[in-house]
């Protein structure tokens, strides 16, 4: 029998109803650190670490409607009050609704390699979006990625890397969910691993010695 799907307005947000910069303490009634996931997948990445840290505010960007419906029915049943998920374009929402300063860490795990040479244009790392995610992160906040792309994984840590006046590299943190061999968790890892691709990581913080008053984003 074929699961329904239920929606859980508690988790879901909505694109329409969204208005400028964002106060998250608004958006999850608490004011916690946050962490951003873009490209949430299932959610499996997001319930596995929102059931061990419940001290933490976890936002889900997934821009497929069936997954998206599947991630919110998922963290409904589990009546996960620290999980909130939005359909949208990531890049976006992040430019248009995340407030300056206003997010701990976030987490990029496996986004679409768009390989095709005329379609890289639409990866999501890039320095363009990398400068969003800057203006978002606190002092001492956190990027972590991973992909089973190798060319792409060339561009990530060069987009990265190319930003080490205000990122250092750190140890990528394996995440609740990860099983013997896994990284992330996630079930696009497991497919990845099942078929023997190599899993490539990153992961970077803001530098505290680099001072916010002096970085901006123009347009």
């Amino acid at each position: 029998m074929k699961r329904i799907l239920k929606d859980y307005p508690s988790v879901s947000l909505k694109p329409e109803d969204l208005v400028g910069r964002l106060d998250f303490g608004d958006v999850f009634g608490r004011d916690c650190p946050v962490h951003i996931e873009v490209g949430a997948g299932k959610g499996t990445f997001l319930l596995n670490q929102a059931k061990v840290a419940g001290n933490v505010n976890f936002l889900g960007i997934e821009w497929a409607r069936k997954y998206y419906l599947y991630a919110v029915d998922r963290i409904g049943r589990w009546g996960l009050g620290n999980v909130r998920i939005i359909r949208t374009d990531a890049a976006f929402f992040i430019a248009e609704h995340v407030a300056d300063e206003s997010v701990e860490c976030f987490h990029v795990y496996f986004p679409d390699p768009w390989p095709k040479k005329r379609h890289h244009k639409r990866r999501f790392v890039s320095p363009a979006n990398l400068e969003q995610v800057l203006r978002c992160l606190k002092t001492g906040g956190q990027l972590r990625i991973a992909t089973d792309h190798a060319e792409y994984f060339e561009v990530i840590a060069e987009v990265v890397r190319g930003r080490s006046d205000k990122l250092e590299e750190i140890e990528f943190i394996l995440a609740a969910g990860a099983e013997a061999g896994e990284i992330t968790g996630t079930n696009y890892e497991r497919k990845y691993i099942k078929d023997k691709r190599e899993i490539l990581t990153i992961a970077a913080r803001v530098r505290p010695d680099f001072p916010a008053a002096n970085f901006s984003v123009s347009f």
